[in-house]
């Protein structure tokens, strides 16, 4: 069968395609041959600026317009000649010796590639194209994510809410309070996530710069090679390594971005049990079927979505960052495929995102429901009320209203008041208890 988005095995190029097709500048093949090309271009114009060699100005624009005019059909024309070299970076090689020739300028196409191994291209070709994704596509997603969840913190900041430990009541809390909880965790993985650098490792075939090094001797190559990924391709450049990058800062990125999924699953199972509480309910869009069964259902599917999605890019998240870490001796070939894969990941995890901001815009308080739930659960103020009278010194107060309360389903505002009046206490302070409720018993004002 052609390949479309019918017959696409993966979802992600299937059944989701139009949702995160977007990221196919990043992680497709195209895309990957494509940042391949823009570092062998930029180490070539590189290495022209230090006077190593000498390009014309002719052939500078026809490199540089070959990178930037790079085309779906100039990549498939890279495809042609890997399936002769069986090498795709040769197959780079080979294309970019090609422009050169075509140019009048075939006297220095060997200085494409110049001292160069493959990873040199990979490991920094990879973290560049992470590097634009991560910047452009996913924390943008991420803090507009976190916007939407402030903005709705700040809404419901007034409205009390039971609280529920170990499933359950326990005291009060405040629903925006409850959103904050997550916006601030949110907040404090993406401040981890953007202190760490996008690495690459540029140093020849076994990180020695030994090709290099025995062209020129006289030349300080560590400093070039730093100088060409730091100042050419803004990114930050390992000094001591095998023919492969580390990945440690790489798997750092995964297990970041695996951390801020397992939040919003979190999130999303929180906000899915509020549902079933009756605390939320959903708009409805004219047509959509809740159940092929049940006509009355409306169900939390994006929250569900968004979760199963979420595991998915974790489970890949967390192999990406325990394997690549990983090879036998100065390299061996199993951080390849892997790497061709980390896409995948971060396309489930933009999805995620996505349905989590449509969830929320289906959501409607019900005010009603979380008001009778306070209503209903009067035994919660007796946490405030024995601290009150741990206040004036009163004997035993935690254990008299745990005999009160404890296992009894029966507590009232009545139950709660004639307890309050047995007590020996000033009036005063029988009127200070009495004015505790479930409704009011929340703690420190949030401030926002």
């Amino acid at each position: 069968m052609e390949l479309n988005t019918l017959t696409a095995i993966s979802p992600i190029d299937g059944r989701y395609r139009k949702q995160v097709q977007f990221l196919d500048d990043y992680f497709s093949e195209f895309a990957l041959i494509k940042y391949r090309v823009l570092v062998e271009i930029e180490y070539l114009l590189f290495l022209n600026n230090k006077k190593i060699f000498t390009l014309s100005a002719t052939s500078k624009k026809q490199l540089q317009a070959a990178s930037e005019n790079f085309s779906l059909e100039d990549a498939a024309e890279i495809k042609q000649t890997e399936a002769i070299t069986n090498h795709d970076v040769k197959a780079v090689e080979y294309f970019l010796k090609n422009i050169l020739e075509q140019g009048k300028a075939g006297h220095v196409k060997e200085w494409v590639h110049f001292g160069l191994t493959s990873q040199d291209i990979n490991n920094t070709a990879i973290p560049l194209l992470w590097k634009h994704a991560v910047e452009i596509e996913y924390l943008p997603a991420l803090l507009n994510l976190n916007r939407q969840l402030k903005i709705l913190a700040e809404e419901w900041s007034d409205v009390p809410m039971l609280a529920r430990t170990h499933g359950q009541p326990a005291s009060p809390t405040v629903l925006g309070k409850e959103i904050m909880v997550f916006v601030e965790r949110i907040e404090d993985q993406i401040d981890l996530l953007i202190s760490i650098p996008f690495s690459a490792k540029f140093g020849g075939a076994t990180g020695n710069l030994n090709a290099h090094h025995i062209a020129f001797p006289k030349k300080d190559w560590t400093r070039l090679a730093n100088e060409f990924v730091e100042g050419s391709l803004g990114l930050h450049r390992q000094q001591y390594t095998t023919q492969i990058e580390h990945y440690d800062n790489l798997a750092a990125f995964f297990d970041g971005m695996k951390r801020v999924n397992t939040i919003l699953i979190d999130f999303c199972r929180d906000v899915w049990t509020y549902v079933s509480m009756d605390y939320f309910k959903q708009k409805i869009k004219k047509g959509e079927i809740g159940s092929s069964a049940m006509p009355h259902k409306v169900n939390p599917i994006d929250f569900e979505n968004a979760e199963g999605n979420l595991g998915i890019a974790n489970a890949l998240f967390e192999h990406f960052s325990s394997k690549l870490p990983i090879s036998r001796l100065q390299r061996d070939l199993t951080d390849s495929t892997v790497l061709r894969n980390i896409g995948v990941p971060f396309a489930h995890t933009i999805l995620s995102l996505k349905s989590i901001e449509k969830g929320l815009s289906k959501l409607v308080l019900n005010e009603k429901k979380i008001s009778e739930d306070l209503d209903n659960n009067w035994a919660v103020v007796a946490e405030a009320i024995q601290t009150v009278l741990r206040r004036e010194n009163y004997p035993q107060p935690y254990e008299a209203l745990k005999e009160l309360t404890r296992g009894n389903a029966a507590i009232t505002k009545q139950s709660i008041h004639s307890f309050i009046d047995g007590l020996k206490v000033s009036n005063i302070i029988k009127k200070e208890l009495k004015k505790i409720s479930p409704h009011n018993y929340t703690g420190v004002p949030v401030k926002w």
